[in-house]
C-alpha cells in the first residue's frame, strides 16, 4: 500500500493568493475515473476511453504529467446525475461530507471522519484549464481565471455537473484542485445514481493503481458510496478487475 502525502492547510492572504496564481503548475486532484492514468491520458493528448462514448479533442499541451501523488481528501464520494461518457451515475466529491460527518474514514475506520482517495497529476495551468473545460464538455484552449478558488477555496463557474473548482490544500508549496459539482450528496438537488460497470472499472483501477490498495478493498470502498450502495456489491466491482479485457487487466 502507498502512503497518500498529506495536504497542506491554504491561506487565502493576498500575497500568498498573487504567488500561487502566478505559479506555472499545479496538482489537479482526480477522484473518479481520472485517476487512472490511461483515462487522463484521453483528456491530456485526446482519443476515447475504453468502454467510454464520447472522443475528446485533448489539451494544448498533450504531455503527460510531470509527477503524481496518492492523496486523501476530506469529504465523500457520491454518484448522480446522468453521464454521457459512461452512462450511469457521475462521481461527483463532497467537501462538506468531511468533519462532522460520521462514517468510514479511508483507512477504513468506522466513525473516523470520511476521505477520498484521489490522485494528484502535477499539470500546469493550462492543461488544468483544458482538462477542465472537456469536463464541462466545452472546447479547450481557455485558461481559467484561478483567483476565486485560491482565494476562498471555491469558486463556481458554471451551474453544474464539474463547473466548481475546489482547492484542498497545498502540496510541496503548489495549490491542489479538483472539480465538483456546487450541490451537496445531502441537500436534495439531485437523487442518488448508480455507476455502470465501465465507469467503476476505471475509478477502481486507478484507486489499485495509484494507492496501491488491493482491488477488494478498492471496490469495498465504492461500493459504499452513495449512488453505488446497494445496488453493487464489493465482490461485483472487485470481479470487473479480474476480468481480462478490463481497464484494470494487465
Amino acid at each position: 500500500m502507498i502512503r497518500p502525502r498529506r495536504l497542506e492547510a491554504l491561506h487565502g492572504s493576498p500575497e500568498t493568493v498573487d504567488a500561487l496564481r502566478r505559479t506555472p503548475r499545479l496538482w489537479y486532484a482526480a477522484y473518479g475515473s481520472n485517476m487512472h492514468l490511461q483515462r487522463l491520458t484521453c483528456y491530456l493528448a485526446g482519443g476515447r476511453p475504453p468502454g467510454g462514448l464520447r472522443d475528446h479533442p485533448g489539451c494544448r499541451d498533450p504531455r503527460g504529467p510531470s509527477r503524481t501523488a496518492a492523496v486523501m481528501l476530506p469529504g465523500r464520494l457520491y454518484f448522480a446525475t446522468e453521464s454521457q461518457v459512461w452512462t450511469g451515475g457521475r462521481a461527483f466529491y463532497d467537501p462538506a461530507g468531511g468533519p462532522g460527518h460520521a462514517g468510514r474514514g479511508g483507512d477504513g475506520s468506522a466513525g473516523a471522519p470520511p476521505e477520498v482517495p484521489a490522485r494528484a497529476y502535477f499539470l500546469t495551468a493550462e492543461q488544468f484549464s483544458d482538462v477542465a473545460a472537456q469536463e464541462m464538455y466545452r472546447e479547450p484552449g481557455e485558461n481559467l481565471d484561478l483567483g476565486e478558488v485560491l482565494t476562498h477555496g471555491r469558486a463556481r463557474i458554471g451551474p453544474g455537473r464539474y463547473e466548481t473548482l475546489v482547492c484542498a490544500g497545498l502540496l510541496d508549496g503548489a495549490p491542489v484542485l479538483t472539480l465538483t459539482a456546487p450541490w451537496s450528496a445531502d441537500d436534495g438537488t439531485v437523487r442518488p445514481n448508480p455507476p455502470s460497470a465501465a465507469y467503476l472499472e476505471h475509478i477502481a483501477a486507478g484507486i489499485v493503481e495509484s494507492h496501491g490498495w488491493s482491488p477488494l478493498r478498492a471496490a469495498a470502498y465504492l461500493a459504499s458510496c452513495p449512488g453505488a450502495r446497494g445496488h453493487w456489491t464489493a465482490a461485483d466491482i472487485a470481479a470487473l478487475l479480474t476480468t481480462p479485457g478490463t481497464p484494470g487487466t494487465p
